[in-house]
């Protein structure tokens, strides 16, 4: 998600929240990575570590709970093995307290100085979160564009030249302005992605279904087969 300095910043963090750590970060649309422009990102990621200290992690069966555990303790395993490498290579700025036992992660805040420390997707709740200069905002978005994913893209900005130039540069097969990357509507909002997200066609779209067929063709010479073709109709 993309967020530039005329965003609402209430707006931004009610969204990057229900986007980032909704379903424990396992939605496949979740967000991943936090651009942020140099000139508000202290005052949105301040709001943004408030409204974490008021989730609530525990027994998604109970109606209170914001946040339940993720699907396993393999899916666990690598999401703590992630953290703790964050933890050495780049700042964690917020981790949340969650249930020792079970296979509980704590919505994670993570602030990094280059896209390079990610090599692929982080499946779970980790938000990382990169700062950005409006000078340099098209090379970050390549760079970004080059991980290759392409599944959802959200801009959080009132200027429309801000969110055309963003989508222009990366490629996704969902695009949201203004709202949360999550919670697509098949009929409505056709979700499917691009590059190693997907391969093009939206789930509910109308290229859809032809992408589970597979076109076969078969042609015979039946005059090689010699002699007159028309003893082939005798009984």
């Amino acid at each position: 998600m993309f967020v530039d300095t005329s965003a609402l910043k209430e707006q931004v963090v009610d969204d990057v929240i229900a986007s980032a750590f909704n379903a424990a970060g396992q939605r496949c649309s979740a967000l991943r990575v936090l651009f942020l422009p140099h000139e508000t990102a202290d005052e949105i990621l301040e709001c943004l570590m408030g409204a974490m200290d008021e989730l609530a992690i525990g027994d998604p069966s109970v109606a209170q709970t914001d946040i339940g555990p993720v699907i396993d303790e393999a899916a666990k395993a690598e999401l703590m093995s992630h953290i703790s490498r964050m933890k050495s290579e780049q700042k964690i700025l917020k981790s949340c307290t969650s249930p020792s036992a079970g296979s509980f992660v704590a919505p994670t805040l993570v602030e990094i100085n280059t896209l390079d420390c990610l090599g692929k997707e982080v499946f779970g709740p980790v938000l990382h979160v990169l700062r950005y200069k409006n000078k340099n905002l098209t090379k970050i978005a390549k760079q970004f564009a080059g991980k290759k994913y392409g599944l959802t893209l959200g801009v959080h900005s009132r200027i429309d030249l801000f969110a055309k130039t963003i989508r222009e540069i990366v490629p996704a097969g969902n695009f949201y302005v203004n709202r949360n990357m999550i919670g697509a509507v098949v009929g409505v909002q056709p979700f499917g992605g691009v590059g190693l997200s997907g391969t093009g066609p939206q789930a509910g779209g109308p290229h859809y279904l032809p992408r589970f067929a597979s076109e076969r063709t078969v042609t015979i010479n039946i005059t090689a087969q010699g002699g007159d073709p028309a003893l082939l109709n005798l009984d």
